[in-house]
């Protein structure tokens, strides 16, 4: 391994403020140069601030006029040690400001005292701030140079009207490659997380050029794992891509090394595969033009013994030797690597390089696929989750990046699901929606067939790449299963697939096992259970898109029916909804309703969706609700009044909540309910509640936890509003809608649940998304009580004849009466925190485990 050091300067950069006084520039002054502004034009407060600095004898100064500026540009990078610091920190991530005052652009240096607003997302692109104490930062090897720093703002709302013509007061600032003000890194890292390539050091425009082999020695890989340890010198490689890993960002504070990156390709000749690892300053010149498939000629490259515990990906083809004893080395100096890519039309069959074969899988074959199979998927995308960040170690500033989607490939009632983690291909894990073809490569098949629900879903690998535009002429293209899905998406139509596509919100995914014991052991964490006065630290400690499960004991002791604010939607907004959610062929399980009774009672409000399709109907007050197994509990589609409807609906799943035994004799009677009660709570609530050293409320649904129905004409806003937060500023296109605009997947609304710890002394009132829809009870053979929340839907035990199905009132009425059968039991709740920036966290009840289950 080689690292460069010693290009930038340690301490504030050359694009910094310098001193000297020569006339002003309106179109912006080299090298940050101050001096008083004139009379004429605008005047800038960022230039009126500087000045104040030059005759300020302190270091820091408070504006004599504080005004809102414009965030422009929220950047990220790694600031190694200062030569005083004795003990090495750990990673300590720095922010670089770019603000406009409508005259000038300035990029400021953020005080690590304020980087928990990013964190939080509160300080962010879009948003006016005001900034009330500033200082410099003076740069001690040069003359004459510092950086603007701020050192305390109050940041506001976002602004109505943002204009990026403003100049750069200082021109080195828009300077290319960009860098960072302070340290001596070269460049800066992606906002949220280390793996994708961020910025303009990273090139695109490597192309394949002819080569004359004539004079080139060529040594085969199986020859040169026999003779490496004895060459000093070695011969040219000719190879294919086979795989090629995301990239590993593996800067730290105390290592000068400029680009510190690192990727892995898989490549191939004749004789075996081995891999072969890119360093450092390569992987900004080469790793985005490099692709799977290509064919390369590596010269002046380095060998060495392969590292241990790596484990390489298997090759698709058993007939290729996995050579696994050396790695070969790609670096910048010592030596410096050529590397050349070879056009397609020059590759030479007698070479008998491999050629790039591909594992896909159906939907249909993916259940009797083995835990920790790779495979490669197809498919069409139904649902779109927004994108999330665990963290990589506690205590950590690093973060993966992930997303949840679900794909239809026409072979089977289920769809994929995917966890989909950053494969650094940002401009695509950014810019994909429903309705759009997509490839992912090198899946692992997660399942646990020894748990209810069962557990079945694809993750990505350290390997995984995905497309989805221009798969005309990649090679998979002729893969039968994917020539058969072609052939199922020619028979669809856009405009029928879109009614059932859905996008964003809370996704509950995966679900936790039945028992509590289960739980436990498929968990890996220090400390299995949270105390209730500890859940405010754990909410605090969140940083933006961080989502966080954790399992409290208490008593539940209140429950609030919170409806949907589209409950109230007029008859037309109603009308429009059922013509959304026809049945379409691409959806995911099939359902047949019988309606005979066309009226609908009053009492019964439904909204239609993707996720909870209803038809309203009245349910007896005697009867049980019931819980339906599994992960994809399915919607149903609204028949028309009198229609008997096949359907089959794709759906990302949502918890339900109390699970109750059947009552077998229970019957359902048509009369129309007359009272529906909305909450509930306990005499023991009642007793404690005002006598609480602490209350927490978390249990709001914010506008972006709400899942909606896709329209393909604004995917681009859908699409950015589920993302994360950019690091620059980026206009919209015309008026942008309100995300409140689109209709919600959801119909049942929410419920507000209070737990109260087992002292008695704190409470949490926390969010209950159930799942609405209704379905022949057949489908489960599960029957007992709280046996699971997990993507379950609530429903009569039974509908024939003229019964109908109840509203969504009815089916609160009756959790809510289930609920208190819980009164005075101590339960271990499961709960989901979601932190969405801005200040918003959220708290969502995931699953349950009552005594009969938590052992």
């Amino acid at each position: 391994m080689s690292g460069e050091s010693g290009q930038p300067e340690a301490g504030p950069s050359h694009a910094g403020l310098d001193w000297p006084n020569p006339e002003r520039n309106r179109a912006g002054v080299p090298g940050g140069v101050i001096r008083r502004a004139g009379a004429q034009g605008p005047r800038s407060w960022i230039q009126k601030v500087l000045e104040q600095i030059m005759d300020s004898p302190r270091q820091c100064v408070t504006p004599s006029e504080v005004v809102p500026v414009t965030v422009l540009a929220v950047q990220r990078y790694l600031l190694e040690d200062e030569p005083r610091d004795t003990v090495p920190k750990p990673p300590l991530y720095c922010y670089d400001v770019t603000i406009s005052d409508g005259v000038y652009q300035e990029k400021c240096y953020l005080d690590p005292s304020l980087n928990s607003l990013v964190y939080q997302n509160i300080l962010k692109v879009g948003i006016q701030m005001r900034i009330s104490r500033v200082s410099c930062l003076y740069n001690e090897k040069r003359i004459g140079q510092g950086i603007l720093c701020i050192d305390n703002v109050h940041c506001g709302e976002t602004s109505d009207s943002i204009s990026l013509e403003t100049p750069f007061r200082n021109r080195a600032h828009q300077e290319k490659p960009e860098r960072p003000l302070r340290g001596g890194k070269s460049h800066y890292l992606a906002l949220w997380n280390n793996e994708d390539p961020y910025g303009d050091i990273w090139l695109t425009d490597k192309q394949p050029e002819e080569h004359n082999f004539s004079d080139t020695k060529i040594i085969s890989l199986s020859h040169l794992e026999m003779t490496w340890t004895n060459r000093r010198n070695f011969p040219a490689l000719l190879v294919r891509i086979l795989h090629k890993s995301k990239l590993r960002y593996y800067g730290k504070p105390d290592k000068k090394m400029i680009e510190p990156y690192q990727t892995f390709l898989e490549v191939a000749d004749s004789s075996g595969t081995v891999s072969v690892i890119m360093w450092n300053a390569l992987c900004p010149e080469w790793y985005k033009s490099l692709r799977v498939g290509l064919v390369l000629l590596l010269q002046d490259y380095s060998v060495k013994k392969s590292y241990p515990f790596r484990i390489q990906p298997v090759p698709v083809d058993p007939q290729i030797k996995l050579i696994s004893t050396m790695e070969i080395c790609l670096n910048l100096r010592d030596p410096p690597t050529n590397i050349i890519i070879i056009p397609e039309k020059q590759v030479k069959p007698e070479w008998r390089l491999p050629k790039l074969n591909h594992r896909f899988t159906t939907r249909s074959e993916l259940d009797d696929m083995p835990e920790n199979c790779i495979c490669d998927v197809i498919g069409l995308l139904v649902f779109v989750g927004r994108v999330q960040r665990s963290k990589k170690k506690e205590n950590r500033e690093d973060f993966w990046s992930y997303r949840w989607i679900h794909i239809a490939d026409g072979t089977s009632e289920q769809p994929f699901i995917v966890e989909l983690f950053s494969t650094s291909q940002p401009e695509i894990f950014e810019n994909i929606y429903p309705m759009a073809y997509f490839v992912c490569t090198q899946l692992k098949v997660v399942r646990n067939d020894n748990q209810v629900p069962k557990l079945l879903y694809l993750t990505t690998t350290n390997e995984s790449g995905v497309f989805i535009t221009g798969h005309r002429g990649q090679p998979y293209t002729y893969d039968a299963k994917v020539k058969n899905f072609i052939q199922w998406i020619r028979t669809k139509s856009d405009s029928g697939e879109q009614k059932n596509m859905v996008i964003g919100g809370y996704y509950p995914y995966p679900p936790v096992p039945e028992t509590f014991s289960k739980y436990s052991s498929s968990i890996k964490v220090e400390s299995l259970l949270t105390a209730i006065s500890e859940v405010r630290k754990e909410i605090e400690d969140l940083q933006y898109r961080e989502q966080k499960r954790i399992a409290i004991q208490g008593i539940i002791t209140a429950i609030k029916y919170i409806p949907h604010s589209s409950a109230t939607e007029s008859a037309s907004a109603s009308e429009t909804l059922r013509n959304a959610n026809r049945p379409s062929t691409s959806q995911a399980a099939r359902v047949e309703i019988q309606e005979r009774n066309g009226k609908r009672h009053q009492d019964d409000e439904p909204v239609n969706s993707q996720y909870f399709q209803t038809t309203s109907t009245n349910l007896s007050l005697s009867n049980k609700i019931r819980i339906l197994q599994g992960p994809h509990a399915n919607p149903v589609a609204v028949p028309q009044p009198g229609a008997s409807v096949q359907t089959k609906g794709i759906k990302p799943g949502m918890p339900s909540i109390f699970n109750r035994r059947a009552n077998t004799n229970a019957s359902l009677q048509g009369k129309a309910r007359k009272t529906i009660n909305d909450r509930w709570e306990s005499q023991l609530w009642r007793e404690k509640k005002f006598g609480l050293i602490d209350h927490l409320h978390y249990s709001h649904v914010y506008p972006e936890s709400i899942p909606r129905k896709f329209m393909f004409e604004h995917r681009k806003f859908l699409s950015e509003q589920y993302n994360s937060q950019p690091a620059k500023y980026v206009p919209p296109e015309g008026r942008p809608p309100k995300l409140d605009d689109f209709k919600s997947a959801r119909s049942l609304g929410h419920f507000e649940v209070t737990i109260l710890g087992l002292n008695h002394e704190i409470a949490i009132d926390v969010a209950f998304l159930p799942m609405y829809c209704p379905e022949d009870i057949r489908t489960s053979q599960i029957d007992t009580l709280l046996t699971s929340m997990n993507y379950s839907c609530a429903y009569p035990q039974d509908t024939t004849g003229n019964d109908r199905l109840p509203g969504p009132r009815a089916v609160a009425g009756d959790i809510i009466k289930a609920a208190t059968e819980l009164d005075r039991v101590h339960i271990v709740g499961i709960l989901d925190i979601c932190n969405l920036g801005n200040n918003k966290v959220e708290v969502y009840l995931h699953k349950i485990y009552s005594p009969e289950n938590t052992s």
